[in-house]
């Protein structure tokens, strides 16, 4: 069986299946691993799923029954109807590495299809705008994607905010951007999860902020403290994570973000002339 392997139509409709639900964080666990091995999802054994997920398997009969089956038996046989059979998996000689560039770009794929419906990038694209300043916020794995893209939309947005650090001074922060103005956080999240993160969007949230997140799944603890979350999966195949499908969406994000900011061509002409004058690059 492949990691990350399963087609986007398949991860779709397992997304769907557990929409709406309310999960506990070990049923979220479970959902989650579903999702990255939704071509295996419907063959899988309540053992093999619950070690996969690093759960007990009672968790995983607990999980099916939040989800309105019977047991995990009714579940699998209703994942057998309604999720597609898996396609080939490609080259079984690939070695540990070019897996790992084979799920990346699975997750590409996975992003392509969400992305069929370009309404939630719109709608982030508009509340990116209109924050007056915008506060980006990204902790320890994830201080890398928001970063970036900060990095980038300071290029057409007036005033943005890198918080890419915790501690007892992020609230304090947050504080600062909702007097200057702020009307939306947009906050990247990735495993593992720092609850410095959870408890910011909260607070964040409780003071007025509208939330918009980058997360690896829509069951990330992160979600129900998010009023926009667009999913976009990590590859888990080698020690540390990747995040290609994050840094994209992340990108997407910044062209929704320019073209609901009608100045943004003016300022990136103007950044032009001026790195001209200064032969800020060597080209």
């Amino acid at each position: 069986m492949s990691d990350n392997g399963g087609e986007p139509e398949a991860t779709a409709r397992l997304q769907k299946l557990f929409e709406g639900h309310r999960l506990t964080p070990t049923q979220r666990r479970i959902a989650h691993c579903m999702v990255r091995r939704s071509a295996d999802a419907p063959f899988l054994s309540s053992v093999e799923l619950a070690e996969l997920a690093g759960v007990s398997q009672p968790s995983v009969t607990r999980f099916a029954v939040a989800l309105g089956f019977d047991g995990y038996p009714a579940l699998r046989r209703h994942l057998r109807d309604v999720v597609p059979a898996a396609a080939p998996t490609g080259d079984s000689s690939y070695n540990e590495y070019q897996q790992a560039v084979q799920a990346e770009i699975d997750n590409l794929r996975h992003l392509s299809s969400l992305l069929a419906d370009p309404g939630p990038v719109a709608r982030a694209g508009q509340l990116l705008a209109r924050s007056r300043p915008l506060p980006v916020l990204g902790l320890r794995a994830a201080t890398a994607q928001a970063a970036g893209f900060a990095y980038f939309a300071r290029k057409v947005h007036p005033d943005v905010r890198l918080l890419d650090e915790g501690g007892t001074l992020l609230a304090d922060r947050i504080d600062a951007a909702v007097r200057a103005g702020a009307s939306t956080l947009l906050c990247f999240a990735l495993p593992r999860h720092p609850r410095e993160v959870v408890e910011a969007l909260e607070y964040a949230r409780g003071e007025g902020l509208a939330v918009v997140t980058v997360a690896d799944s829509t069951f990330a603890p992160v979600a129900r403290h998010s009023d926009l979350l667009l999913p976009a999966a990590v590859g888990t195949g080698l020690a540390f994570d990747t995040a290609c499908a994050p840094m994209l969406l992340g990108r997407v994000l910044l062209e929704s973000m320019c073209d609901a900011l009608p100045d943004a061509q003016a300022r990136l002409e103007e950044f032009d002339a001026k790195a001209a004058a200064r032969g800020l690059f060597v080209e």
